[in-house]
């Protein structure tokens, strides 16, 4: 094989033709990686209260991982490691880098990271252009770095597409199937110059999947213009959890019902369908006026434990118990992310885990 790290740098190859791919969530991890939440401007009057929840979700990670945590400084550092310290983390998990930041939503700035067992670099990563969710929230040029700035750091090669990808807007079973949503994907404020078919073929170029599955919108509230890791998410191989809305009334019934009914006629890479799984919504979460897009689909899946966001809401319990099901080998905590979604994201659009391969 001709230096992998040469064929990455001029786009010579892509990972699908060279034997790699995105493995799903719930395969086994060498860690997570976080980039320490610092922007006041994204927890207006509320940051010092998401440190405590944002902690305890660390702590539960890490008992199964290592943990990577991007942050600007020493001072940034040593106020993270005041925070993990009151939370009972083991620091012997903790691995920080200086990698300033502008924001702290890792799943969509950090790197998509791929594997394949047999090839002699068995590691490598895609730095997709990140443009905080159509120029949403800038500045972005920290955040846009940080793919580059890991693969150098950890020796891996590092593919660059040059279009607009986040992780938050796909979801993969790790067997070739990728689902995501047309209401991201599809936005003019991404990638305006790419119809479906085309962005299919950078999704299967480089995440190494074959097989790509569409529902329509995202929840009320979510600013990303309809991530998949808030509506629907695979927990094993066929099967997806996906959240559903009971009341008639509420804005997310009809989005949700409509999504329900898509992924009932969808076909795995296989032929098979999909196996699903109904997740309820907690009641609305509004804060100063605002709908937040507060789902129990943004959970994280490490090595040992599921972290789902829960809303002080009747139905928390009902969600941990359905996941639980899904989850039979893992520990399904729930943690308050009241405070949390008040930046527009929880566990899942905050953390990025890294394959262990």
């Amino acid at each position: 094989m001709k230096d992998i790290f040469k064929l990455a740098e001029t786009g010579a190859a892509t990972p699908a033709e060279l034997g790699y791919y995105f493995p799903a969530e719930f395969a086994p991890q060498e860690s997570i990686w976080l980039s320490w939440p610092h922007k006041e401007e994204s927890w207006p009057g509320k940051i010092d209260t998401i440190y405590a929840p944002y902690s305890q979700f660390i702590n539960e990670v890490s008992k199964g991982q290592k943990v990577n945590i991007n942050v600007a400084d020493e001072a940034m550092k040593n106020f993270a490691l005041g925070h993990l310290d009151k939370a009972g983390v083991d620091l012997n998990k903790i691995f920080f880098h200086f990698f300033p930041t502008n924001d702290a939503w890792c799943r969509d700035h950090g790197p998509a990271f791929l594997i394949n067992s047999e090839a002699e670099v068995k590691k490598a990563l895609v730095k997709w252009n990140y443009n905080a969710w159509g120029e949403k929230y800038p500045p972005h040029d920290l955040d846009n770095l940080i793919p580059i700035r890991i693969a150098k750091e950890l020796g891996i090669p590092c593919f660059k597409p040059g279009i607009v990808m986040e992780g938050g807007s796909v979801e993969f079973n790790g067997k070739g199937t990728l689902l995501t949503s047309k209401a991201c994907l599809l936005n003019k404020n991404r990638n305006p110059h790419l119809n479906q078919a085309e962005i299919e073929k950078y999704l299967c170029d480089y995440y190494g999947v074959s097989h790509i599955l569409w529902v329509g919108d995202g929840i009320v509230g979510d600013d990303t213009d309809g991530h998949i890791d808030d509506i629907t998410r695979f927990v094993n191989e066929d099967t997806v959890v996906t959240v559903i809305e009971d009341h008639k009334g509420d804005e997310n019934y009809d989005i949700l019902k409509e999504n329900l009914e898509m992924l009932e006629q969808m076909k795995l890479q296989d032929g098979k369908p999909l196996n699903i799984v109904e997740l309820p919504m907690p009641g609305p979460v509004v804060w100063e006026g605002q709908r937040l897009p507060a789902s129990y689909a943004n959970f994280y899946i490490g090595n040992e434990v599921v972290v789902v966001p829960v809303f002080r809401d009747k139905n928390d319990q009902k969600a941990l118990d359905i996941l639980s099901g899904c989850f039979p080998d893992r520990k399904v905590i729930g943690i308050d992310s009241t405070d949390i979604i008040w930046g527009l994201g929880s566990f899942h659009c905050l953390s990025q885990q890294e394959p262990f391969v």
